[in-house]
């Protein structure tokens, strides 16, 4: 088959795809995008071979596929270039390494192409790369096949390529090679200078990098997905989606409301109160509830804290109200809004904060065993206590106590800088989201309840002493978490609690709760307790980074998805529609067929054994190099076989950019349409 292309321009695909090829020199161009692109990243980088425990994606035999990817180039142009056992001579092109064929373009730019042969499935093991797939000219007087023919004027060649008694014809209209560019190997031995400088070759087209090394060897899972983020994170991602988006069917739920000031949607976190509850909260003392709701003024979701039954009388405490507003800290629930409503059929104060989902008080996570108070309970005349618990055999590791210990240590420090005071730090008021991650939540409500008329001059004058309180909650909190056990706060066995600590942890443990339990004659602030925590906060900054690592390596397996997906839905609202402008043959005619047959490229290859080809690797290559535009070539095999077409990526890049502004143009004249006749129908009427 003979196909004749021009190499004109096309507007971009709606600015999202990936940067189109530049025909100048990439690599001494200042401006040039390749290099901006790809500026961070090693040659060695090229090919990426796929995960080994991803089986859905590796092939099943190793023979040559029926729609053979044949982008390798001729074995001849190479020979003068790198010396290779299975390419040494021109007698040895009739035993070409399994994977390399002839039915090709020759252009010297193209980049290596995966197929049955090639596919780094079966290698997948041992990651050394084959030479043979990183060849590229050293110069531009490297041979190239046989030109039959040449017009000056436009400086395109008609190439000419005989396989198996087929001979095909092209029109080879990529831009010359680039000179001083050599094999990956040669790179990698040598620096290439030119007037002091080293020249970098980058891929013209987009690559996924291996896993950064501290991130590779800190991974305790070896066989994980190479591919995608660790199941551990994407599912704990997913659950937070789903408390995001839950909703209640408002029948079966009367008495919420639909919507609550300019808030709607409004989901329970936690079982409602009964209508005839008379039983108040023991932190509050009154009645309250919790919901999720969106709020309507920017779409974003909250967490409204209802306290039931409450008449805002003196609007003086929202000094201390604003004050909150503006405590932006890691380990705080963030105060939003405060208002008051009957949208609950009786006057309500609501407390809007920031809504984090997924996450469960401390009470829940470790203060929900009945028989953790064993140790503590009271036995009966003749019982013995039990055994003595100990860590990883009834309490929590000193490492989880102090990352505790930091995190509210700052929250306090950050809330006392500010003139406040916490006031809620209690187990039922922290929240725990992920493993380690605690916010103090409910921040704020005291400030509102319990405000007094004779504050009005100073609404801060008793902050001072309820921040000495918030100091001995802390301690509280970790002798309860040293214990494992609420019951180890309570003063009848505060002997026995300490002996318990002493006996399982540090010194420094025990001592930092002492000076949080203990009266001083002297005003105490949060910031004597760092000296106790000493060099422990390098520990928690360490685990803190790491952490970061590798949630930024995961981000990067999935940075690309989001383009590549927009290339597969625009391309599936092409292939197979049934009619485009009452011509059911559009799908199947010009540069719409050429889209066809790439897409049976892309998908349905199949061995030479009839059994379908698959594997991930190819099928990102190709998209990528789709979208960028390369000028590679490949041949576009018709289902039947008796037609071949050898294109290359950016004339289908161009067909793609053609036709889907063409569906596009289409769309948005209807659309305008329709509009205008709105229009026209609303004015006839008036």
């Amino acid at each position: 088959m003979q196909r004749m292309t021009n190499s004109s321009s096309s507007p971009s695909l709606l600015n999202d795809s990936a940067k189109p090829y530049a025909g100048h020199d990439p690599l001494t161009s200042p401006a040039s995008s390749l290099f901006n692109d790809f500026g961070a990243l090693n040659i060695s980088q090229r090919r990426k071979t796929p995960n080994p425990t991803a089986s859905e994606f590796i092939p099943k035999g190793g023979a040559t596929s029926r729609l053979s990817n044949a982008s390798q180039a001729h074995a001849s142009a190479f020979s003068q270039v790198f010396s290779h056992p299975s390419m040494g001579t021109p007698a040895a092109a009739a035993g070409l390494a399994p994977g390399m064929s002839l039915s090709a373009g020759s252009s010297p730019l193209h980049s290596p192409k995966i197929t049955p042969h090639t596919s780094p499935a079966p290698r997948r093991r041992s990651h050394t790369p084959n030479p043979a797939n990183y060849l590229v000219p050293s110069s531009a007087s490297t041979p190239v096949n046989n030109p039959v023919s040449q017009t000056p004027s436009s400086g395109q060649v008609i190439q000419k390529e005989t396989v198996g008694g087929t001979t095909y014809f092209y029109t080879d209209t990529t831009p010359a090679p680039l000179t001083g560019m050599r094999s990956f190997k040669s790179y990698h031995r040598t620096a290439c200078r030119t007037e002091g400088q080293i020249i970098e070759v980058f891929p013209n087209y987009h690559i996924y990098p291996p896993t950064a090394p501290h991130v590779a060897y800190m991974q305790p899972k070896a066989n994980a997905p190479s591919f995608f983020m660790a199941d551990e994170l994407r599912q704990e991602l997913i659950n937070r989606h789903l408390i995001t988006m839950a909703q209640i069917d408002q029948a079966d739920m009367p008495a919420v409301p639909t919507e609550v000031d300019s808030y709607h949607s409004l989901f329970p976190l936690e079982p409602l109160p009964p209508p005839n509850r008379i039983q108040k909260s023991s932190n509050f003392g009154y009645i309250t509830s919790c919901y999720k709701a969106v709020n309507s003024k920017d779409d974003l979701p909250y967490c409204l804290r209802r306290i039931h039954g409450f008449r805002l009388v003196n609007t003086k405490c929202m000094v201390l109200v604003d004050m909150w507003k503006k405590i932006q800290h890691s380990n705080i629930v963030t105060l939003r809004e405060v208002f008051t409503t009957k949208a609950f059929a009786e006057p309500s104060l609501v407390f809007a904060y920031d809504f984090h989902a997924g996450g469960e008080t401390m009470m829940s996570r470790h203060f929900n065993d009945p028989n953790a108070d064993a140790y503590f309970t009271k036995r009966k005349w003749g019982q013995h206590d039990g055994p003595l618990p100990r860590q990883h055999a009834g309490l929590l590791p000193e490492s989880l106590i102090w990352a505790y210990i930091v995190q509210l240590s700052s929250a306090l420090r950050t809330i006392h800088t500010a003139g406040l005071a916490c006031r809620v730090m209690d187990p039922t008021k922290i929240l725990i989201t992920g493993k380690t991650r605690l916010r103090v939540n409910c921040v704020g409500v005291f400030d509102v309840l319990t405000f007094d008329n004779s504050q009005n001059n100073n609404p801060l004058a008793l902050m001072a002493q309820y921040q000495q309180a918030d100091l001995i909650s802390l301690g509280k909190v970790v002798l309860a978490l040293a214990c494992n056990s609420l019951a180890g706060i309570q003063r009848e066995n505060l002997q026995k609690a300490m002996e318990l600590v002493t006996i399982n942890y540090s010194s420094d443990l025990k001592n930092l709760i002492l000076y949080l339990l203990t009266d001083q004659n002297r005003m105490r602030s949060v910031n004597d307790i760092m000296p106790m925590i000493g060099a422990r906060f390098y520990t928690q900054l360490d685990a803190a980074q790491m952490r970061n690592d590798v949630i930024e390596e995961d981000l990067a397996k999935e940075v690309q998805n989001g383009r590549l997906f927009r290339l597969l839905a625009k391309l599936g609202t092409i292939n197979e529609r049934p009619e485009f402008q009452k011509d059911p043959t559009w799908s199947e005619t010009g540069d719409r067929y050429l889209l066809k047959l790439f897409r049976d490229h892309l998908f349905h290859q199949v061995t030479e054994a009839g059994a379908p080809w698959i594997d991930l690797s190819h099928i990102i290559s190709c998209l990528n190099k789709l979208d960028a535009g390369v000028p590679e070539k490949i041949s576009l095999i018709s289902r039947d076989e008796k037609s071949v077409l050898v294109v290359t990526y950016s004339d289908l890049k161009r067909c793609f950019e053609n036709t889907f502004q063409e569906l596009i143009a289409a769309a948005n004249a209807l659309l305008w349409y329709f509009t205008l006749d709105t229009d026209t129908e609303t004015l006839f009427r008036r």
